[in-house]
């Protein structure tokens, strides 16, 4: 004879859920939280302002005015920089093909000091126009600046 099934007698065991995954967690208190977030709102507005300020205190800036293809071999690229009066800078120009792909490269030197009567305009002969002419290997569609620098011992920017 089959008796009928019965369950095993289970053994003693609190089966609590506090037992089985720990404690609840102890809760950060009120001021930590606020001490916590304050903190990372001051990193947060300070790298925004540093952010804001860091381009606006470039030294150097440069704009592409025009450019020229007179051969297959040369591209004359017309920019103006600005600079403080009297800061020695260099220049990055490059010639593009029409995949865009530089077929043409040249440091320049800018001129620390301005012009004759360029102290008389409006920015005091801040900036300088330039025109280089840069050798080519075949015919180019697009002459641009890719950086400019100051040179008193500071690395390019690119």
């Amino acid at each position: 004879m089959t008796s009928p099934d019965r369950p095993a007698p289970s053994a003693p065991a609190d089966t609590s859920l506090a037992n089985r995954y720990g404690g609840q967690k102890r809760r950060l208190p009120r001021g930590a939280k606020r001490a916590i977030v304050g903190g990372a709102l001051a990193v947060g507005i300070g790298f925004l302002a540093w952010v804001s300020t860091s381009n606006s205190l470039s030294s150097v800036t440069f704009k592409d005015i025009g450019y020229s293809t007179p051969d297959a071999t040369v591209a004359e690229v017309d920019f103006q920089v600005t600079r403080e009066p009297g800061t020695p800078v260099k220049c990055a120009v490059k010639a593009l093909d029409s995949k865009y792909a530089v077929v043409g490269w040249k440091v320049v030197d800018v001129p620390f000091t301005a012009p004759e009567g360029a102290e008389d305009t409006a920015d005091g002969g801040r900036t300088v126009s330039q025109r280089v002419t840069v050798r080519t290997e075949s015919l180019s569609v697009s002459g641009v600046v890719d950086s400019c620098w100051a040179t008193d011992g500071s690395s390019p920017k690119m």
